[in-house]
């Protein structure tokens, strides 16, 4: 005896297709949000090196206009905000204080001088729900160093001008 064909229950049919529905987007936001955290990362972490590099020639050069853009060249995912500023780096007198940007300024800059380069930039998501729930957010990195030679120096004719003065790799 042969059965008949049974119809199966429609019910679980569009299930897949609704659950599918609800996670998709959900699943999409999640790894963008991970984009854009690594995009946050990448521009933090280009923004404390561009700091370190900065302070590393502000040490043995004290022009403030190759100091910024050497800065600028080195901040890579984004770019620094205060560039033009004087708050970008500062030559501040080493005394003892935790924080040396609580220091005095250093007038005249002098060997032990303490360079403090501050960048700033300001970042934001690309995800396009989460970028108007976040808005945009602001990195600083700060980095201190002591002077090691004050350049441009009127008594050393070699480094008269600031284009001669000793350059970091």
């Amino acid at each position: 005896m042969t059965v008949p064909f049974r119809r199966r229950a429609s019910g679980g049919r569009g299930q897949a297709l609704a659950e599918f529905a609800i996670v998709f987007p959900i699943v999409i936001l999640l790894l963008l949000g991970l984009f854009d955290l690594g995009r946050a990362v990448l521009l933090y972490n280009g923004l404390t090196n561009a700091a370190r590099e900065g302070a590393r020639l502000a040490i043995v050069n004290q022009d403030p206009a190759l100091v910024g853009e050497r800065i600028q060249a080195l901040t890579f995912g984004g770019s620094v905000s205060n560039l033009g500023d004087t708050d970008l780096v500062q030559y501040r007198k080493s005394t003892p204080n935790i924080d040396a940007l609580a220091n005095p300024a250093c007038s005249p800059i002098t060997v032990g001088c303490i360079a403090v380069v501050t960048p700033q930039s300001s970042w934001s998501l690309i995800t396009p729900v989460l970028s108007s729930i976040v808005g945009p957010i602001d990195f600083e990195a700060r980095s201190e160093l002591p002077i090691e030679f004050v350049c441009p120096n009127a008594a050393i004719l070699e480094y008269q001008n600031p284009g001669d003065c000793p350059k970091q790799p």
